[in-house]
């Protein structure tokens, strides 16, 4: 038995084991299995890796940051490097629109881009593939792109609106590379020349044109500036002149109005000085009238207060009064209330012991019963009986306390000595026999009770309920006259 024991335990023992390292082992794979992927590169998930939201069935998962869990052998990855590269291209003999032949020395900055749909492009097609490669094939776009736009251009566009060249340079070599998944950064035009000198005769004439403005425009200047120096002259004296007698009629103007001032001063001052008491006057006046409306709502005021606080004193007293009468009140009815609450909950409790008490008496009683029951065979007319033989001793006393307590020997029985019932029996044995009529015999509470009673307790052959307990005697001496018996 030990051994089977200990067998068991080390079945157990091993199946936790086992358990264990299965889980670790689990853990550990999941651990190794789960890639993070750098902000500089993409992260390329391929194998099974299901659908995209239209229902197509994907070759590749891109994943620009963040994590992701590889499946064990269902899925592998692989990661596509953000880092930019700059690829120069030297394109030669490109024609142009009007079928001039230029050179274009250029340098343009690309990447792997990480725009959503381009991502997939780039891990389609440039999986796998070193930046060399990579940079093989983008150039091969380069100057197809480039050529294409230059066959488009005039040289004097190209030349003189650079930024337009550079916009369709951009526009269609971009559209272009995000096809294989990769996006223009920079566009870079170093210098534009021509085998046929064209650019260069360009730029003479631009030249000779910009110093010939340059010539006419410093002679005008110079004439200019002649012209300007002698009408500043004549404008200069005219000036003077006239802002000499301007001067003159100023001052002038201004004594007058100096005079014209004095006089409005003074004038001002003496109505000022009208008006000045006037309002004074007119102040004090008003200052008086509402003193005395002050003083009025003053005396107006306190007698309002005067009858607020006999108003109040008399208020308040009654309400406190009257809140007195009420809390009063209020206590009375509380102590009423928890008074007539005691009793009630002392009656309650109280005539809830007494049903309780009633209930097991009652509840006991039933269990004997049943009991007295089961013992009678389950029979309930047998268990009666056997409750009705249990008290027949009690029944039996009754019937003896019923004339236990006669004095036989205080009655007297007047009797005229002859035969007075039909048996020939005598008024006092027919007075006993009465007597003990009047006491239910036994053989009639076994009959009621649905009993026999037993054989060796005596039986009633003759029909006379009280035979076995009366005998009337057997002779009686009739009696001509009355005779009065003592029972003793």
């Amino acid at each position: 038995m030990n051994f089977m024991i200990g067998a068991n335990a080390g079945l157990i023992a091993g199946l936790i084991v086992a358990f264990v390292v299965v889980i670790v082992t689990t853990i550990s794979v999941l651990a190794t299995r789960y890639k993070k992927c750098p902000s500089d590169k993409i992260m390329v998930i391929y194998g099974k890796v299901g659908r995209d939201k239209e229902g197509v069935k994907q070759s590749a998962m891109c994943i620009h940051g963040g994590a992701k869990l590889v499946i064990p052998l269902f899925q592998q990855y692989s990661f596509l490097d953000l880092t930019p590269f700059s690829i120069q291209v030297d394109l030669r003999n490109a024609l142009s629109r009007q079928n001039i032949r230029i050179d274009v020395p250029s340098s343009f900055t690309v990447g792997i881009s990480t725009e959503p749909g381009i991502m997939e492009n780039a891990a389609e097609r440039l999986l796998g593939l070193n930046q060399s490669s990579i940079q093989d094939l983008a150039k091969d776009i380069i100057f197809g792109q480039l050529r294409l736009v230059i066959a488009t251009m005039e040289i004097e566009e190209i030349n003189t609106d650079r930024d337009k060249f550079l916009e369709a340079v951009s526009r269609n070599v971009e559209t272009e590379l995000k096809k294989i998944g990769l996006r223009l950064i920079n566009v870079n035009v170093t210098d534009i020349s021509d085998e046929s000198g064209y650019i260069d005769a360009l730029g003479r004439e631009a030249a000779a044109k910009a110093i010939n403005d340059a010539k006419k425009s410093v002679a005008e200047k110079n004439r200019d500036g002649s012209i300007g120096e002698a009408n500043a002259k004549r404008d200069q004296r005219i000036e003077v002149s006239l802002a000499e007698s301007k001067a003159i009629a100023g001052e002038n103007e201004a004594k007058i109005l100096i005079a014209e001032s004095d006089a409005s001063r003074r004038e001002r001052e003496a109505e000022a000085l009208k008006r000045a008491t006037s309002t004074e006057k007119i102040q004090a006046a008003k200052a008086l009238e509402e003193a005395y409306a002050a003083e009025k709502q003053a005396e107006t005021a306190r007698a309002e207060r005067e009858r607020a606080t006999q108003s109040a004193d008399v208020i308040v007293t009654t309400q406190i009064s009257k809140q007195k009468i009420e809390l009063e009140a209020e206590a009375q009815a509380e102590q009423t209330r928890r008074k007539a609450k005691g009793e009630a909950d002392g009656t309650y409790a109280k005539m809830e012991a007494q049903a309780r008490g009633y209930f097991e008496i009652l509840s006991k009683q039933a269990s004997g019963l049943a009991q007295v029951v089961k013992a009678a065979g389950d029979s309930p007319s047998e268990a009666v009986k056997l409750m009705i033989a249990d008290k027949i001793e009690d029944l039996i006393r009754i019937q003896v306390e019923a004339i236990k307590n006669i004095r036989i020997d205080k009655i007297t029985v007047w009797d005229n000595g002859g035969a007075g019932g039909a048996n020939g029996a005598t008024s006092t044995a027919n007075f006993l026999s009465g007597l003990m009529k009047s006491v239910p015999p036994l053989q009639e509470l076994f009959k009621m009770a649905g009993m026999e009673l037993p054989s060796y307790l005596g039986n009633n052959t003759s029909g006379d309920a009280n035979a076995s307990y009366i005998s009337s005697p057997a002779t009686t001496s009739p009696a001509k006259s009355a005779t009065k018996s003592t029972l003793k």
